[in-house]
């Protein structure tokens, strides 16, 4: 599913025009990205979390070369599935 064709769901959901939905849609990605961004976490009950982890510095392979380079520690934004989330996606 595209963001488009998510946007159109909502519209015909919410009974909202299609700028109101996408006005929703961009406030709540808007609002976990910027709570990531704070290193906070974000528990959606049912759905589930979002979260940042973060990943520590490796060596690893550059396969065209052969080479072998440094890749720094960083953060990562992370998802993990909810029960009921994973209860109706298995059916």
């Amino acid at each position: 599913m595209t963001k488009a064709e998510l946007i159109n769901q909502i519209a015909e959901k919410c009974e909202f025009t299609k700028k109101d939905a996408e006005k929703a849609l961009s406030a709540v990605v808007s609002s976990i990205t910027e709570a990531l961004s704070n290193g906070d976490k974000v528990q959606l009950v049912g759905f589930g979390t979002f979260e940042v982890r973060d990943r520590a510095a490796k060596e690893s392979k550059n396969p065209r070369t052969g080479e072998i380079i440094q890749v720094p520690a960083k953060k990562v934004p992370a998802f993990k599935a909810g029960k009921a989330l994973k209860d109706t996606v298995n059916g």
